[in-house]
């Protein structure tokens, strides 16, 4: 029996995965993000086949996957700037709104017979660009709605929740849909899950901005505005741990994304004589292990006491199933290691967003939060770029060896060169000493006599 946060009376306590769900804000939040999640998931792929219902091939899906990219680009640091302005829940209502705008366009044009390829660019640019709006904004809110003693729990259950909802139920169903009807009613089913998404987010508590705003920035927002984003790259520069962290994920993320991404299929089809079906089996055993590491980390009671190290080495030896998956021999040890890699991807992906909201001073958490995205995004359509024509001059046996063994390296370069474990010791994360929000956006569990 434990005292709620309320106060007055006791309750059945709860897992430590599921406490932050006695927050009536973080429920409603929870259900937006589930939905969304699922008409992500689903409109993923039915644009796919919208494409080649339209009879595009390969460039046509390039050219919108493209303008997705460079949607979500284009406004990326400027999207910390927004986050740290205005309230976050106005920011993520609008984005909502136009992703449900967007999918309900596509499914007009659809199910009419008047989709054109530009159309679909149009619409995943315009989307693209809301994405990058999101994830500052969503990073920004969360502290002021749950108590800073559940933020491990919340991003472990967000863990969970994107892979096993949005890159596995969502493009199942989708599927479904596109194989017994058309793409254009895979499409409306998305388009209703963002309708309901956006039902739930208007129910959550609307928090004011925390940071105080001068009277210039109202006279001159663009030069306020850049000096924002210079004082968010500052603030990285002279943040040791921050600095070092985001250029190691850097890196990996460029020598490791590429040969996930774009070279498993062919290790798959060339050497071990899978397909497609294998392809499935491969991805869904990653996404399974990240809501598995997601999980087991959000299940933890306090942040691990070496909470840098662990995360930065985790992510380094997370790398190792790489080489195994460059030697392997059978189909079952490619699955088997991509659900290794994916526990050790996601799990120290839970500690990173906690570190986050819990060191970063609020006025910065947009701006910091939105340099992280970038970093994340950024150097992805590099790494596949980069991929074919390294496999094809070093092999694929070595280009996995490379991705899975030069982020070891860097991951203790950077423990060393910022001098992470005396930073985790000085600044210690396993305690509750940080405000929590006000109590009105908490409710008692229910009561048990």
């Amino acid at each position: 029996m434990t005292e709620t946060p309320a106060g007055g009376r006791r309750g059945r306590s709860l897992p430590r995965a599921l406490t932050p769900f006695r927050t009536a804000a973080y429920r409603r939040l929870a259900l937006a993000l589930v939905l969304s999640s699922f008409a992500s998931g689903v409109w993923i792929v039915a644009q796919v086949w919208e494409v080649i219902r339209i009879g595009g091939g390969p460039a046509q899906l390039s050219v919108v996957t493209t303008a997705s990219a460079v949607g979500v680009l284009l406004p990326a640091l400027l999207a910390g700037v927004v986050a740290d302005r205005v309230p976050q829940k106005s920011i993520l209502l609008c984005v909502a709104t136009v992703e449900l705008c967007g999918m309900s366009v596509v499914a007009a044009l659809s199910l009419t017979g008047a989709t054109q390829l530009w159309h679909l660019a149009v619409v995943a640019f315009v989307t693209g660009a809301g994405l990058a709006f999101y994830f500052p904004a969503y990073s920004a809110w969360l502290p002021a709605l749950v108590p800073a003693s559940d933020l491990m729990a919340v991003n472990g259950f967000e863990g969970m929740v994107r892979p096993a909802i949005g890159q596995a139920l969502g493009p199942a169903v989708a599927g479904a849909v596109v194989a017994a009807v058309n793409p254009g009613a895979a499409v409306g089913v998305a388009a209703t899950a963002a309708a309901l998404g956006l039902l739930a987010l208007t129910a959550v508590p609307k928090t004011p901005v925390r940071r105080e705003l001068s009277d210039d920035a109202a006279a001159h927002p663009v030069r306020t505005a850049l000096a924002d984003v210079r004082e968010g790259f500052v603030y990285m520069w002279r943040t040791p741990w921050l600095l070092a962290t985001l250029l190691f994920a850097s890196v990996m993320i460029l020598v490791m994304m590429g040969p996930l991404e774009v070279l498993i299929p062919f290790l798959l089809k060339d050497r071990l004589g899978g397909g497609p079906g294998d392809h499935a089996w491969v991805m869904g055993a990653f996404g399974i292990g990240g809501a598995v590491g997601s999980l087991a980390m959000a299940s933890l009671k306090k942040m691990p006491r070496r909470y840098l190290t662990l995360m930065n080495l985790m992510w380094g030896v997370g790398c190792l199933p790489l080489v195994v998956i460059g030697v392997a021999d059978a189909i079952w040890v490619v699955i088997a290691s991509a659900f290794v890699l994916g526990v050790l991807f996601s799990a120290p992906m839970v500690i990173w967003g906690t570190l986050l909201q819990r060191r970063v001073p609020p006025a910065l958490l947009g701006r910091v939060a939105s340099l992280d995205f970038f970093v994340s995004i950024s150097l992805m359509p590099v790494s596949m770029a980069l991929a074919g024509p390294v496999s094809e001059a070093l092999g694929l046996r070595t280009t996995f060896l490379i991705a899975g063994l030069v982020p070891v390296v860097v991951a203790v370069v950077a423990v060393v060169w910022a001098k992470l474990p005396a930073d985790e010791i000085a600044h210690p994360l396993d305690d509750d000493s940080e405000p929590s929000p006000p109590d009105e956006l908490l409710e008692p569990v229910a009561a048990t006599r």
